[in-house]
């Protein structure tokens, strides 16, 4: 996990996939040597909006369009206001509330 942007309305966090498990054949024994392969290879983003305490995770797709928003941030160096009016834009996806651990 990669804490990505932090501001008084949002947080981005991007979810990297390193949780590993053996590679084992299903009905095989398991082989302790074996090599380690990522349960799930696919990465992610959490966007929370603090002002209404709702977050969206996105994965898929959706986390590859949010990758490259991300390198065009990048490249192009934007304001925090032009930052702010993208992440607001994903705030309508925001249905799950934040609930602290």
């Amino acid at each position: 996990m990669q804490m990505l942007y932090d501001s008084e309305s949002f947080v981005v966090v991007h979810m990297l996939a390193d949780a590993v498990e053996p590679a084992v054949l299903p009905g095989t024994a398991v082989d302790s040597g074996a090599a380690p392969v990522p349960r799930l290879a696919r990465h992610g983003f959490e966007i929370v909006d603090k002002r209404s305490g709702k977050e969206v995770y996105l994965d898929g797709s959706w986390a590859e369009m949010f990758q490259q928003q991300i390198l065009a941030w990048q490249r192009n160096t934007p304001t925090q206001e032009e930052v702010e009016e993208a992440l607001d834009r994903y705030t309508g996806l925001a249905q799950n509330p934040v609930i602290v651990h």
